[in-house]
């Protein structure tokens, strides 16, 4: 078993929360500047998951997880170009098909014995959950701010007219 070390927990961190924001993206309705932020949130965590996952080996040797991160890395820039595009059905399957594997891997990762985090959740169980539902609520409260971003602060426009203002003067 792979030691806790820093990377290790990141990785974890930032799959969780890959993970929590997977739902949000997939099952919402509208596509939004929320789901653009989202998105690139979920992306860029995606990426570090994908990365980091090839300075995580076993006794020295890469796995079929390091062969799924390198085919995710690129479905997830396929995914992401298809939706700068506006290709809005390639951009589903490719971040549809994204977020399955994470899921394959997840369920991998948690269900062979061996690996770290069976371990942490034979024994330490309270930590597990904890940190879980840190990853959740972290991604209540991105989503919830950004769903009152645009209802706070000055009227939508003013900053630029304040800014113009300021630059003629």
């Amino acid at each position: 078993m792979e030691p806790w070390n820093v990377l290790l927990v990141s990785h974890v961190v930032a799959a969780l929360f890959v993970l929590a924001i997977g739902p949000f993206q997939i099952l919402r309705r509208r596509r939004d500047r929320i789901h653009r932020t989202m998105g690139y949130l979920w992306v860029a965590a995606m990426y570090y998951v994908c990365f980091s996952s090839f300075w995580i080996v076993t006794a020295g040797h890469f796995t079929w997880l390091h062969g799924l991160s390198a085919f995710t890395t690129v479905t997830v820039t396929l995914g992401l170009l298809s939706a700068i595009r506006r290709n809005i059905p390639s951009h589903l399957g490719n971040m549809i098909g994204s977020y399955i594997g994470i899921a394959v891997a997840f369920i991998f990762a948690v269900a062979v014995p061996g690996r770290a985090i069976p371990q942490l959740l034979a024994e330490d169980p309270a930590s597990a959950a904890f940190v879980a539902g840190l990853v959740v609520l972290t991604v209540a409260v991105v989503f919830v701010s950004l769903q009152r971003g645009g209802r706070t602060g000055a009227p939508q426009g003013s900053k630029d007219r304040m800014l113009s203002h300021s630059l003629r003067v």
